[in-house]
């Protein structure tokens, strides 16, 4: 009957030490690590040294370069939403052909239900408005003929 007291120090140290395989995992995660971080330590000092190299230069070029800059975004910004604007314009013809082939494109349904709601609406703003018309010309009549 060993209880846990009557062990020896050298069996309780053996016990709780990691096995082999977590050692390896923490070395190889220690060792990765101090790597990415020396590695971001030199790509900041090389940053910082690029940058006080460069920056005489950008100030004595800038008189060319802004303009450049905002041209060349100028021309890349129209080339980008160019594009855009283009493939959007041939999905909508795609929708739209597919729509009057009867093929059901994606949001079909609504643009029907939105149709049927005005063309409702229409009939009933022009019985109304031919209703309002008679009233007028009863009105004028009842006019004319009392006086």
């Amino acid at each position: 009957m060993s209880t846990e007291h009557s062990r020896p120090f050298t069996q309780k140290l053996y016990d709780s030490a990691p096995s082999s395989r977590q050692t390896v995992k923490f070395l190889t995660a220690a060792t990765t690590g101090a790597s990415l971080l020396l590695l971001s330590g030199l790509v900041l000092t090389a940053t910082v040294i690029g940058l006080v190299v460069a920056t005489p230069l950008l100030v004595l070029f800038s008189p060319v370069l802004v303009p450049a800059a905002f041209v060349l975004f100028l021309a890349f910004a129209g080339f980008v939403s160019s594009g855009g604007f283009g493939l959007a314009a041939v999905a909508a013809l795609g929708w739209i052909y597919n729509y009057v082939a009867g093929k059901h494109p994606p949001g079909a349904d609504k643009l029907d239900y939105a149709r049927t709601m005005i063309a409702d609406k229409a009939r009933h703003v022009k019985e109304r408005a031919r209703d309002y018309g008679h009233a007028v010309q009863h009105r004028v009549q009842d006019a004319t003929h009392s006086s």
